[in-house]
């Protein structure tokens, strides 16, 4: 059976955004306490620009994004803890957090939703989401905070995505006893849960089809590609 972990991960062991935290010098702050920093930091700012210039339409988008990126750091943060409550295999556990392959993805999403907003979108004849957000001129400061938050939730998307490709493999690849496995499927579960959340996006998106179809598709292939991992765990339990 295998006992939980009660070290202290070093880096290696964690997420990027895990190991900025922790590396904060002289300041040690709880997962919850840095969560509601991040949530009150970009909320405060968001209310605060949309008040100055009046943008409080897009204040609504704007808070949704924000509450995907905190409460996907939540759910990041669920996830790593789930996989190292349990004995994992040095390559699964080096894969998953220290390959940093989730910032690899999370630039390359990053850089497709600005081309997206910036070059494609105005060429496509209607009016560009960041028009229709923050007028024909945005102003700077309210770019500026929505390319911020944009990389946060691109960064959360990056990572989704990496812990299910991750997980996929490392219940194909390993066998677990029971309560290993449950554990796992557990986090696995977590990580679905952690696409669904992105999908309170969808309703800022409808209008724009390349950025709906891409999220949509990126929420279902999580969802299968986790399933499939939960399933495979299931069947070496049953076996």
């Amino acid at each position: 059976m295998a006992s939980p972990t009660r070290r202290k991960p070093e880096f290696g062991e964690t997420w990027v955004y895990e190991s900025i935290i922790s590396a904060l010098p002289g300041v040690e702050l709880s997962q919850p306490v840095a969560i509601a920093i991040q949530l009150a930091i970009f909320e405060v700012g968001v209310l605060a620009l949309a008040a100055y210039y009046g943008l409080w339409s897009a204040a609504v988008a704007g808070t949704a994004a924000v509450f995907v990126a905190a409460v996907g750091s939540a759910e990041m943060l669920r996830i790593s803890t789930l996989t190292r409550s349990v004995a994992v295999p040095d390559s699964y556990r080096q894969l998953l957090f220290g390959s940093s392959v989730e910032v690899v993805l999370a630039v390359l999403a990053y850089i497709a939703l600005v081309t997206h907003l910036f070059v494609f979108d105005p060429t496509t004849g209607g009016t560009p989401l960041v028009e229709r957000l923050f007028g024909p001129e945005p102003p700077v400061l309210v770019v500026y905070l929505t390319l911020l938050v944009l990389w946060d939730v691109c960064y959360r998307i990056g990572t989704n995505w990496w812990a299910s490709v991750t997980a996929l493999w490392r219940s194909a690849r390993f066998r677990f006893d029971p309560e290993t496995a449950r554990s796992f499927q557990r986090a696995d579960l977590e990580t679905v849960a952690f696409g669904l959340l992105q999908l309170l996006l969808v309703p800022f998106i409808t209008d724009f089809p390349v950025l709906l179809a891409t999220l949509v598709t990126h929420v279902a292939a999580v969802t299968a590609v986790c399933g499939l991992s939960v399933l495979l765990l299931q069947a070496r339990m049953n076996a």
